[in-house]
């Protein structure tokens, strides 16, 4: 009786044993750190030539990538679809996640598209089939973007993730966070160098279209814009602007995407409610008063903004009148590109424009299907002659949940110009 009850206990344990054991490699698939690549089956779509228009309605905020591809952001996954002008989200054409670290951030230049990670890893995809092309290590982000559910502000205004073009033509990728910041060379993902940029007292600001990386140092003294070699990281410049106090806040203009590659800046100082604006070069800013005013901004070198409800477009350079337009009526400049200005009408028309002459290049209303223009604008992108924007309820309300703030489930509305 006792052999039998001993060997009961033995059969026992061992269930017991291999029951946890069984648990546990359940457990470590579920929650051990992993990533999945799902590479494309189908052949690299052709570029897309759609006529001007409303294209689509997607539910999340789109980013083009070399004329052929949409690019989203997920909670842990990137991902793409095509055709770029098709009308609705379509199964993905590639996807990567990762677990369990969240997706911070995106950016793409050519067929390279580079995610960041909440723990500070940068993975770099070939947009063409979606395969990993590259792995680095950079700072962990010093915050996470309030994406909202369509995760605009991770493709189209990732903090922290900046895109630059060094002297001799080398794209390099910029990453900051945990108090420094590191380039990494954007085809190969070697790092080029890596400097400690302080607590708090120091914040990065983006990118010039001269290839430095723009930063705001409050270390020691009175604020100062700093200026580092994308190539190197290191300090080229130092300066601050004339009469400014001991504070400075310093906003990208003319941006090719994001807070990347701009040609301007706009710095205010505490109580100022307009601010400075400044060309930026390989030496210090230029004063550029064209774009002082804080609705104005900057495509190739005109500056373009509303003056007394007329839309007018002035040399950035020496503030001269090239062209105004009192016909188009009330509205507002939502994005530039450097060969389109996008008005957005007060009926919520988008009026696109030559910079430099101000002609038409296209006009219509910017809505879909049945849904109207009784909406507020939201986040704003524009890319290739694409413009997305994202449509949300009236009266906006910031504090609402995503189902009261955003229009309907298809918020971002899609067209080309």
């Amino acid at each position: 009786m006792g052999f039998r009850n001993g060997r009961r206990r033995v059969v026992l344990v061992v269930a017991v044993l291999l029951a946890v054991a069984t648990v546990a490699t359940i457990v470590y698939r579920v929650l051990a750190p992993a990533e999945v690549s799902t590479v494309a089956r189908a052949a690299y779509p052709t570029p897309a030539d759609p006529p001007a228009g409303v294209i689509g309605r997607l539910p999340v905020a789109p980013l083009v990538v070399d004329d052929r591809l949409r690019v989203y952001a997920g909670h842990r996954q990137v991902y793409a679809d095509r055709p770029v002008d098709g009308r609705y989200r379509t199964t993905p054409f590639w996807s990567y996640r990762r677990w369990p670290a969240e997706l911070v951030g995106v950016v793409a230049s050519g067929t390279t598209v580079v995610s960041r990670w909440s723990d500070g890893r940068l993975v770099a995809l070939d947009a063409r089939d979606g395969r990993v092309a590259w792995r680095a290590d950079g700072p962990e982000p010093a915050r996470k973007p309030d994406a909202r559910r369509t995760g605009a502000a991770i493709v189209w205004d990732p903090p922290g993730l900046y895109l630059a073009r060094t002297g001799d033509g080398r794209d390099v990728l910029v990453a900051t966070g945990a108090g420094e910041a590191r380039g990494v060379d954007l085809a190969a993902g070697r790092e080029l160098w890596r400097v400690p940029l302080g607590g708090d007292c120091r914040g990065d600001v983006g990118t010039t279209s001269t290839g430095r990386l723009v930063g705001v140092d409050r270390c020691a003294g009175p604020a100062a814009v700093e200026f580092r070699d994308v190539a190197t990281g290191a300090v080229t410049d130092r300066w601050r602007p004339p009469g400014a106090g001991d504070d400075v806040v310093v906003t990208p203009v003319g941006c090719r995407s994001g807070r990347s590659e701009c040609s301007a800046l706009r710095t205010a100082g505490p109580g100022d409610a307009a601010g400075r604006g400044w060309l930026v070069g390989p030496g210090a800013p230029v004063a550029a008063p064209a774009l002082d005013r804080l609705d104005t901004q900057l495509a190739g070198e005109q500056a373009v903004g509303v003056v007394g409800g007329v839309l007018v477009g002035r040399s950035a350079r020496t503030g001269a009148e090239s062209w105004r337009r009192p016909d188009l009526g009330p509205g507002r400049v939502i994005a530039v590109q450097p060969d389109r200005v996008h008005l957005l009408t007060d009926a919520n028309e988008l009026v696109t424009l030559d910079p430099v002459t101000g002609a038409e290049r296209s006009r219509f209303p910017l809505t879909v299907g049945r849904d109207g223009t009784g909406y507020a604008p939201g986040a704003v992108y524009a890319s290739g002659g694409y413009v997305a924007v994202e449509r949300l309820r009236r009266p906006v309300d910031p504090d609402a949940d995503d189902q009261g703030y955003f229009l309907s489930a298809e918020p971002v509305v899609l067209a080309a110009t």
